[in-house]
């Protein structure tokens, strides 16, 4: 498996950055570590012995980056405000500065004339930040594979509420999303698919009932009404 290893200095955020890809050709993928995550937990977790098979046969071409969790949504000490301004810097480095190398680099390799969408694909709170980049911006990524996220900022903000925040909580902002938004088109084009578990780790206050719950839970309600492209698994 190709392995390439960067270390850069992000103007979004003012201080180096690390990430590793995966993969010689392939559709891009971003992938975002658990809450508190290091970008080399996809190989200590055994993530890339998985996708190899798919990233060996040239299918995919994964970018595994840092979390900014510990400054953001992990730290609920901290001033909310403040922190949910330093999580809109780490979007922007994603999108300006993270998603790029790889597009470029996978637009190389594979000889495309255009630089491609990217899968963003995260577990637990990556679940949470992948589909939010997704729902976002659709316009960069073209799909979305989350496992176990958590779908509102509620989690890592409490009841604090403001512009940013709303626009960080998927459950509160697709609720008021306009039909005739031009993303509505790229998201019923496209393909995401948001996976739930029922083990010991899942929310327990969602989950504690079993498959019925989760049917009931806000992010799948809003899912089934409004935005069927995106497949909601329990498993």
């Amino acid at each position: 498996m190709e392995m390439q290893y960067f270390k850069d200095y992000s103007p979004a955020l003012g201080r180096d950055m690390e990430c590793k890809i995966y993969g010689h050709a392939g559709r891009p993928m971003l992938y975002i570590p658990c809450q508190d995550g290091r970008f080399f937990d996809f190989e200590n977790f055994h993530m890339a012995d998985t996708l190899a098979p798919w990233i060996d046969a040239g299918k995919i071409m994964v970018i595994s980056i840092d979390t900014m969790d510990k400054e953001t949504w992990s730290d609920t000490q901290g001033n909310p405000y403040w922190r949910i301004r330093r999580y809109e810097q780490w979007l922007r480095y994603i999108v300006e500065e993270a998603v790029p190398k790889i597009q470029y680099l996978a637009r190389e390799r594979n000889g495309w004339d255009d630089l491609p969408g990217v899968i963003a694909f995260g577990c637990s709170l990556g679940a949470t930040h992948a589909v939010n980049l997704y729902l976002r911006r659709p316009d960069v990524f073209c799909g979305c594979l989350a496992l176990s996220g958590i779908y509102t900022a509620h989690y890592g903000f409490g009841n604090y509420m403001d512009e940013l925040v709303y626009m960080n909580s998927p459950v509160d902002y697709m609720k008021n999303f306009p039909e005739d938004h031009p993303y509505m088109q790229l998201f019923r084009s496209q393909k995401a698919v948001i996976c739930c578990g029922q083990g010991d780790w899942e929310q327990p206050d969602l989950l504690s009932g079993g498959r019925g719950q989760v049917r009931d839970h806000p992010i799948h309600q809003l899912l089934q009404r409004r935005h069927r492209h995106l497949l909601l698994h329990h498993l």
